[in-house]
């Protein structure tokens, strides 16, 4: 694959997935807080199967381009402190890391039933916060140099 098409599917499966946790975040978990239980229960019961489904396929698309994309890098990698573009992008890769770390624990518990919502609440605001520092980075890394 391309490297321009790896960065286009690559950008295609991160609006997906910082879209859905964005909006989480921002508007359906505080508007969630002051629905009633019923509502609460019945909008869970809908859209969790639908996140279930879909969001899988985007992380692996999104991980997979990822990599393809750190492969044509692999020289700044090597030796990341020799430059700025190669700093960040280490840094931007262990962000992301660590959302992949994030959402894989979240599953494991919610499959065990051991995912309540404010913890669900603390890994999707921690995510979040990820993902605005990846966002920021994927910026700073062909601007900055030192």
């Amino acid at each position: 694959m391309t490297y321009p098409l790896l960065v286009t599917v690559h950008l295609m499966a991160a609006l997906v997935f910082i879209g859905t946790v964005t909006f989480e975040v921002l508007f359906l978990e505080p508007v969630q807080k002051r629905l009633p239980a019923e509502v609460r229960k019945a909008l869970s019961r809908e859209l969790a199967p639908r996140v279930r489904a879909v969001m899988p396929w985007v992380l692996l698309v999104l991980y997979s381009a990822g990599l393809g994309m750190a492969w044509h890098y692999r020289a700044a990698l090597a030796s990341p402190g020799s430059s700025a573009f190669g700093t960040l992008l280490l840094i931007k890769i262990t962000l992301a890391a660590s959302v992949l770390l994030h959402v894989i624990t979240a599953m494991t518990l919610a499959r065990r039933k051991r995912l309540h919502a404010a913890l669900r609440g603390r890994v999707h605001l921690s995510v979040f916060c990820h993902m605005v520092g990846i966002v920021l980075l994927a910026k700073a890394l062909f601007h900055f140099s030192w």
